[in-house]
């Protein structure tokens, strides 16, 4: 009997917003490197109100790592909140970049 793929395989894209002092920082790098680790492709950039936001997609197990890893950043960061929305993938990446500053 066949079973559906468990939850946690299921592609997925998530949303996020970063904020505490995690602009020039080394943020941005320390996504990308973790999105690399993982396999994830997206986008990362610095908004005008000082926060970082990530767009990520790939399967949701990996995502919630990367929502780990966001939680704690790079050394030289101060992670105050992570906010996050989950939503359908659309599959229009290739690779995670990073972004010009929106």
């Amino acid at each position: 009997m066949n079973q559906p793929p468990a939850q946690q395989d299921r592609p997925a894209r998530v949303h996020a917003f970063v904020e505490g002092s995690v602009q020039g920082v080394g943020f941005r790098a320390y996504v990308i490197d973790c999105a690399a680790r993982l396999r994830l492709v997206g986008w990362v950039r610095n908004t005008w109100l000082g926060e970082v936001e990530v767009v990520a997609e790939g399967p949701r197990a990996q995502l919630e790592s990367l929502l780990e890893m966001l939680r704690k950043g790079p050394p030289a960061a101060y992670v105050e909140r992570v906010r996050q929305e989950w939503e359908a993938p659309t599959g229009e990446f290739r690779r995670f970049q990073v972004r010009l500053s929106g």
